[in-house]
């Protein structure tokens, strides 16, 4: 059965997108057929990391939203733009860059019900292991829908007393709405920290696993979200943590 996988976080600038990606990306290496849809819509960016420029999105998730087109006209297969060999396929739909594209969202909002079935037909129509659902930061009804219909919610946070407090709310809600599997993530963290100290304060605090802790790299950020990094860089120590948070999403 096709395993359904968001990725959130309470607040922006918690690296959210960046990790969707390679998340993803980890997980079709493995010989899966992958989904990734973006849903936060206002905000779009992770196009960027599957090397898909905006003039090549014909059609995006905003065009499915209006009834302009089905969902899987806006499914681009990006494996080998992030270089995925054989049976491994990585699907992206992207959210509309276009400044009147975002404003009428914002302006005009759409049918949240459309998501979930949007989802189920993206899922058969492409034949996926998995689906990966980038959020919008924060709680609304949108990522309310995203959090209720998950197999598995990474919750991605920053060693930071907002988001250790955000992620406290996220927390109560996704309990509220049944969530079947809760994995935190600790993203950005200076590499002088104690790492086996922060994951057992942070388990200890919402009784939640911590699946991996990423530190704060260079490596990454002067990649500058051109390309996969896991791909480019299979035996850095990122990839090899994101390839411990892969096993547990598909365990």
């Amino acid at each position: 059965m096709p395993k359904v996988v968001s990725i959130h976080s309470y607040r922006g600038g918690t690296g959210k997108s960046n990790f969707t990606a390679n998340l993803a990306t980890t997980v079709a290496m493995q010989g899966n057929r992958v989904g990734v849809v973006d849903t936060d819509v206002p905000s779009p960016g992770i196009h960027n990391l599957f090397c898909l420029e905006p003039e090549n999105m014909n059609k995006t998730l905003n065009n499915y939203l209006w009834g302009e087109s089905p969902i899987e006209d806006a499914a681009y297969d990006v494996s080998d733009n992030v270089g995925l060999t054989g049976d491994s396929k990585i699907f992206l739909v992207p959210s509309s860059v276009k400044a009147d594209d975002i404003a009428r969202i914002l302006k005009d909002g759409y049918d949240v019900s459309l998501l979930h079935d949007g989802f189920r037909k993206l899922v058969k129509a492409l034949q996926l292991d998995y689906l990966f659902i980038d959020t919008h930061p924060g709680l609304s009804k949108e990522t309310f829908l995203s959090i209720a219909i998950s197999h598995v919610l990474v919750l991605i946070l920053r060693p930071d007393k907002q988001d250790y407090q955000g992620t406290a709310v996220t927390i109560d809600v996704a309990k509220q709405l049944k969530v079947r599997k809760m994995l935190l993530a600790v993203n950005k963290v200076l590499t002088k920290v104690n790492f086996d100290l922060l994951r057992q304060k942070v388990e200890e605090t919402y009784d939640i696993p911590v699946a991996g802790i990423f530190p704060l790299s260079e490596d990454l950020v002067q990649l500058a979200s051109e390309g996969v990094f896991c791909v480019k860089y299979p035996d850095h120590l990122v990839s090899k943590e994101f390839r411990k948070v892969a096993d547990q999403i598909m365990a």
